[in-house]
């Protein structure tokens, strides 16, 4: 009870998405709630991430990726293994579909940022 508090916390801390953000390039596929990630990647060479779903409970799931992922650089994301998700845990509080959405969450950052690093290193 006390982690889903928690969760339910850093939803309302979350920083609210720009609607046209809410786009199909940007959701995440295989959760049962709607979600969207959406990366900035900086000068400083460092992706930002804001993020935002229709639940309160994934919200704050999602809270805890942006927090621990934003600030970091393209290769830091890349080279993070899913196995850091049960460090967390999380595993054992939520159920089965909730730590597949968490999963399919940080796949996408993931993929988003894999994609901005190609682009970056496209343009130089």
């Amino acid at each position: 009870m006390a982690r889903y508090k928690q969760l339910l916390f850093y939803a309302a801390k979350l920083p609210a998405m720009p609607a046209e953000q809410h786009q199909a390039e940007n959701k995440v596929e295989g959760c049962v709630s709607q979600v969207w990630v959406v990366p900035e990647l900086r000068d400083d060479g460092k992706i930002y991430w804001t993020a935002d779903s229709d639940s309160q409970l994934t919200k704050g799931l999602a809270a805890l990726l942006v927090l621990g992922l934003s600030g970091c650089s393209p290769a830091e994301i890349l080279s993070l293994q899913p196995g850091f998700i049960e460090m967390l845990g999380l595993k054992q509080s939520l159920t089965p579909s909730r730590n597949n959405g968490f999963l399919n969450m940080f796949l996408k950052m993931q993929k988003l940022t894999l994609g901005l690093a190609s682009s970056a290193s496209g343009s130089n």
